[in-house]
């Protein structure tokens, strides 16, 4: 085995064995996690259910050390990886908070997720405790990331949910289409990702939205380019939205983006398996208020007016939906212990 990687694999054998793992330069306590990255080359999404009849004692002790491990992670990346973008984000189900004994009072929009139905189509809900985005240009070190993640929750906890996403050409879905054109930049992404004024108490925490969709690419490819367009509401090669007067009231861009001033970070990516043909996005948003996730998917599954509902929906399904909070770095440090 190569000298490098014999380091790389005794240094992550470290972070496992070290249950303090104490991190330097502890972080502000309103810090985000990093929340307003942007999506990257290479994701996993992971999300674990904790097992019933686990010893509390032992839960929380791997909580508290799967906290800090997150910390150690992106210290520990941006120390010896600075180029390679790579972050993990940890959020916490509502069902988790409680059984932890986090803090009370709750974020004041933490719930579990009920699910939205349309008439057509419903945007399912799907248990979830921990949600763990991992992002790195670096293959080999979001692959690691997750590893150790995973050797640590696996004696309380099972994965239910393991995407690994991927950038495709110009940030397209498998649909073809450029995805998170509407995306805040700048400043606005900390302002609609991040809470503030919102909850004094959980400043700059985040609310995370998660779906797993899987596209019925035979149907979809069987629309004509312009049939396409019409269904997302842009054009497929230039990525330029349809005037007001042309766009259709039931069309992707027309449900999904429900205000300026009402907007999410998305940083939704490709997965799946082209033998199978079995491709989907992994639809992954943060936002300093869930209720305008809420009022998005209401438009997009029940309607706007009721009935007029997202015609993309007709093929891309929702086989999963999850609502997480994710605490402050300061906070997160603080469950660490």
């Amino acid at each position: 085995m190569p000298q490098d990687i014999r380091t790389i694999n005794y240094i992550w054998t470290i972070l496992l064995r070290n249950t303090d793992m104490a991190t330097t330069n502890a972080p502000a306590t309103n810090t985000p996690q990093n929340v307003t990255d942007y999506p990257n080359n290479n994701t996993y999404f992971l999300v674990w259910n904790f097992r019933e009849n686990t010893a509390a004692e032992q839960l929380k002790s791997v909580f508290q050390r799967v906290c800090a491990l997150v910390i150690n992670l992106n210290n520990s990346a941006l120390d010896r990886f600075p180029d390679s973008k790579a972050s993990c984000v940890m959020g916490i189900g509502y069902e988790a908070w409680l059984k932890l004994d986090l803090p009370q009072p709750l974020p004041k929009e933490l719930k579990n997720f009920e699910a939205i139905k349309g008439d057509k189509h419903t945007s399912v809900s799907t248990k979830g405790d921990l949600h763990f985005h991992i992002r790195s240009d670096v293959k080999s070190l979001a692959y690691d990331m997750a590893a150790v993640i995973s050797e640590m929750m696996n004696s309380v906890a099972d994965c239910v949910v393991e995407v690994h996403g991927f950038r495709y050409w110009d940030s397209r879905s498998i649909l073809g289409f450029v995805d998170g054109t509407e995306n805040p930049h700048g400043a606005d992404r900390t302002y609609f990702a991040v809470i503030d004024d919102q909850d004094p108490l959980y400043k700059g925490g985040s609310y995370l939205f998660v779906q797993k969709y899987i596209h019925d690419l035979d149907a979809w490819k069987s629309l004509t380019v312009e049939e396409q367009e019409k269904v997302i509401g842009r054009s497929k090669d230039r990525d330029i939205e349809m005037s007001d007067d042309i766009k259709p009231k039931n069309s992707h861009i027309a449900l999904a983006n429900i205000g300026d001033d009402l907007k999410v970070v998305r940083d939704n990516m490709p997965f799946g398996s082209v033998a199978s043909n079995e491709m989907g996005t992994y639809f992954i948003c943060y936002a300093s208020t869930f209720s305008t996730v809420e009022k998005m998917l209401t438009n997009m599954f029940i309607g706007n007016p009721p009935g007029n509902y997202d015609r993309i929906l007709d093929f891309s399904k929702a086989t999963t939906g999850g609502l997480f909070f994710v605490p402050s770095t300061g906070l997160l440090d603080s469950f660490g212990g």
